[in-house]
């Protein structure tokens, strides 16, 4: 949860930001047209194009469009800087607790952060197949047209879609991975198929991996050792947090 709940509150933050860009896209197509037609994707997370904004709204007459204008250009800026902070935070625990996945191929702080808060230890799923179905990577069989696998809908999406970035990076930039799904379409699998087949491997992969957080020793535990071994041994249920 130290890690997980940080994690989340960054992509909540995120999230607003997203919508308070948007906002301010609509008030900028009115006051400049030809600024926010120049304005890529992800520009107005960057700090020197937000000045250049703030510049042009303030040689701009003073009107109620302008000052909101300005108000969201400071509150983008607000968001940016807490997002950066918890992803250098969550850098350092992930640092901590296991470091091993950040030397993974494709594997960055934000994707370990939600290997490691949304699995709470690989070694609660009894098999590589458990943990491969929490996280929708295990095929499902489906007689439906041309079609022999469908999608669990039923997984945690979020895992889903760590697993789904490690494997397009490692597709981009891994020769080995680049190998394994030119053969899976020699094979006769569709560039999705392979895809899948490749997120099914991973999965094999990370529950190999001990990534578990580490656990945290109490004064209950130091006392009672049998007790607690006891609570070690007994197997958990192969469900999902919520």
């Amino acid at each position: 949860m130290e890690i997980r709940l940080p994690c989340d509150h960054r992509k909540d933050l995120v999230q607003e930001r997203t919508r308070v860009q948007n906002r301010l896209r609509w008030h900028l197509l009115e006051l400049c047209p030809e600024l926010e037609r120049l304005l890529g994707r992800g520009s107005l997370a960057r700090p020197r194009q937000l000045d250049r904004i703030d510049r042009r709204l303030r040689r701009l007459p003073a009107c109620a469009r302008v000052r909101v204008a300005r108000e969201q250009v400071a509150q983008i800026r607000g968001l940016t800087r807490r997002a950066d902070a918890l992803e250098r935070e969550l850098l350092a625990m992930v640092k901590a607790q296991r470091p091993q996945l950040l030397a993974e191929t494709g594997c960055g702080t934000l994707t370990a952060a939600i290997l490691i808060g949304r699995t709470a230890g690989a070694e609660r799923f009894v098999s590589d197949a458990g943990f491969a179905r929490q996280t929708g990577t295990a095929p499902i069989p489906c007689s439906s047209g041309q079609r022999d696998h469908r999608l669990d809908r039923g997984a945690d999406r979020q895992l889903d879609h760590a697993l789904h970035i490690i494997a397009i990076t490692r597709a981009r930039h891994d020769p080995a991975t680049k190998a394994y799904l030119a053969r899976k379409e020699a094979e006769g699998k569709t560039k999705k198929g392979a895809l899948r087949c490749l997120k099914r491997h991973l999965a094999r992969r990370f529950h190999q991996l001990p990534f578990a957080v580490r656990p945290i020793s109490t004064p209950a535990a130091r006392h009672h050792p049998h007790r607690h071994d006891h609570r070690r041994r007994r197997p958990m249920p192969m469900v999902g947090l919520t």
